[in-house]
């Protein structure tokens, strides 16, 4: 399966091409010169993935952002669907579902602050699922997605064996590791999800300067 179309900047920070559609999702230390953005996803507040700054380089008129209520609420003048676990809607002529993402063992993403992940359903049919700053939480066997990005650097997240062991659950097509080589985890964390996930692994490098 093709994912050249998505397009990983670094940490949990994504681009998605689908057609003349730009996805954001966290968008966070972004290249200069990046793609006007017709859709940006936020899972949560933290500052690197809520970063008004990298916002505001790419937003244009017309363009939708999803978040979680405390992040929605900060997100004045702009046209914004608020969203939580279970919520699903149309942005920019894609159909975004929102999922929870929350830690299991560890208070950095508390379950109560109804933070999210995504799954977002392209024009040619392909579910595109982000995490979001997620353990590995019972909900995620339920998915039926194709692309599946996920944390593995461990700390604030999933460890390597904890996002394969979830991903062999669910069986997406392909595994994008994400959530390392800045701030937390390195590329052999992305390798071992390689060796452990029974499926497709692909390895992006990140498309920062």
């Amino acid at each position: 399966m093709n994912v050249d179309h998505i397009h990983w900047i670094g940490h949990a920070s994504f681009r998605i091409e689908d057609e003349t559609t730009e996805i954001y999702i966290d968008p966070w230390k972004l290249p200069a010169g990046s793609p006007k953005a017709s859709v940006v996803l936020i899972t949560h507040g933290h500052s690197d993935h809520y970063s008004p700054e990298d916002i505001s380089r790419i937003e244009q008129p017309g363009t939708v952002f999803v978040a979680p209520a405390d992040v929605a609420a900060k997100l004045k003048g702009k046209t914004v669907v608020t969203a939580s676990p279970g919520h699903s809607c149309q942005a920019g002529g894609v159909t975004v579902e929102a999922v929870p993402a929350y830690n299991r063992n560890k208070a950095f993403h508390p379950r109560s602050n109804n933070w999210l992940g995504y799954i977002v359903t392209l024009s040619t049919g392909m579910r595109v699922y982000h995490s979001g700053d997620s353990d590995a939480i019972p909900e995620m066997q339920n998915l039926k997605v194709d692309v599946a990005l996920m944390p593995c650097g461990g700390t604030y997240t999933m460890t390597p064996d904890e996002m394969a062991a979830a991903a062999n659950g669910f069986k997406p097509k392909v595994l994008i590791p994400m959530h390392w080589g800045d701030i937390v985890g390195s590329k052999a964390d992305a390798e071992a999800v390689r060796k452990a996930f029974a499926g497709t692994t692909v390895i992006k490098a990140p498309e920062r300067q």
